[in-house]
């Protein structure tokens, strides 16, 4: 059971890393942008490790205070909930 949580959480944390790829080149090119809603949900059920990754290699968001609080309570979150499984 533990590998496929671990499975799901690597997953989602790729996914959160290569939408704040997405979300910088969008932000660049001025286009429509993904909602910062998106990136607390993603965070929140486990893919707060790649948001926070991606964040800080494309350095994207990383001055919006509120952003990185909610995202570091997602991330804490997370592993606050691998450690009690």
């Amino acid at each position: 059971m533990i590998e496929t949580v671990l499975s799901v959480y690597l997953l989602l944390s790729i996914i959160g890393f290569i939408l704040v790829y997405v979300d910088k080149r969008k932000a660049i090119r001025h286009d429509w942008r993904i909602p910062e809603k998106t990136f607390f949900l993603l965070g929140l059920i486990g893919g707060a490790t790649g948001i926070w990754a991606g964040m800080f290699r494309f350095h994207h968001k990383t001055r919006k205070t509120k952003f990185v609080a909610i995202l570091l309570a997602d991330l804490i979150f997370n592993v606050l909930f691998l450690y009690l499984l």
